[in-house]
């Protein structure tokens, strides 16, 4: 399965966009860190990577929203 590589707005409204694909994460993974750096990241604006079986469920993975944990208790 390949790497996607995306930068995402999240202003005014959840923006993505397909910056690049490779195959294996080591790639996926430096390329996505010099975009971090070149890149004027403003406004909540990231640069994600997502292993996932194609464009579709790479873009429907990252448009989810996770709720998270509970910080009480034991388990905190």
């Amino acid at each position: 399965m390949p790497y996607y590589v995306y930068k995402i707005d999240n202003y005014p409204v959840r923006q993505l966009a397909l910056l690049e694909t490779f195959d294996s994460f080591k790639e996926a993974s430096t390329a996505a860190k010099e975009r971090r750096n070149a890149m004027p990241l403003t406004n909540g604006q990231v640069v994600k990577v997502m292993f996932a079986e194609s464009e579709l469920e790479a873009e429907d993975m990252l448009s989810q929203v996770r709720i998270a944990p509970p910080t009480t208790g034991e388990d905190y």
